[in-house]
């Protein structure tokens, strides 16, 4: 079942609209973390906490499946993944060759004001470690990425990464939990450091090890 959420509120809608709202917002919730690993999902809860009919529901559902985001039985069950070691192993390597390659691309177009978009963005990370706040952090985490991500201009490769982050956002939410952050990650100031000196190297080895050094902790 979703966790208790104020319902969403809505005006009518045709089935297709209806369809793309119930997508966006269980797609948001699984990105930041806000529903456990391997938590059952029924359709008939979904219509009920969005309002709709089980038509739009099922189709959200389908596309959240054909991304990753939610699995589905052959008995017809709809969970958030329970990923393995080896499905955490395999995403932590996408993220590895993608998200060093994207902060490549994006360092000749970083100026001054991309960075201190990142530095303020990096704030709001603090500011959700200081809360405790899992699901801030995740959210704001992820925006720090995508923000420098854009500039590589590379659509495809950034709507892959973004697909892997889909994957793991109920495990990130677990991940938080056993890292028990009290700092906001080092390796982003490490990143900034290598956008202000234009060190592309220095910058693929910070993003690297920023994305796969926590996941490979969960291995146990």
């Amino acid at each position: 079942m979703i966790p208790s959420a104020v319902p969403v509120p809505r005006a009518p809608d045709p089935a297709g609209a209806a369809h793309d709202r119930v997508y966006r917002v269980l797609r948001t919730r699984i990105l930041h973390g806000e529903i456990a690993p391997g938590e059952a999902l029924t359709l008939r809860g979904i219509g009920k906490q969005f309002d709709v009919s089980m038509t739009p529901a099922r189709e959200a559902v389908r596309r959240l499946v054909a991304e990753g985001a939610l699995q589905l039985s052959s008995s017809g069950r709809v969970t958030t993944p329970l990923l393995t070691n080896d499905r955490i192993e395999e995403l932590a390597s996408l993220r590895a060759l993608l998200e060093p390659e994207l902060a490549s691309r994006a360092l000749p177009r970083a100026h001054f004001a991309l960075i201190d978009r990142l530095e303020t963005i990096n704030q709001g990370v603090s500011q959700m470690v200081a809360r405790q706040d899992a699901t801030g952090y995740i959210r704001m985490n992820l925006e720090f990425h995508r923000t420098l991500y854009l500039r590589a201009q590379a659509p495809a490769m950034l709507a892959m990464t973004e697909t892997v982050w889909l994957q793991l956002g109920p495990t990130m939410r677990a991940l938080y939990g056993r890292l028990r952050r009290t700092e906001p990650p080092y390796h982003h100031k490490l990143i900034l450091a290598a956008l202000k000196a234009g060190d592309e190297p220095g910058l693929r080895l910070a993003v690297r090890t920023d994305v796969t050094q926590g996941l490979r902790l969960l291995k146990g």
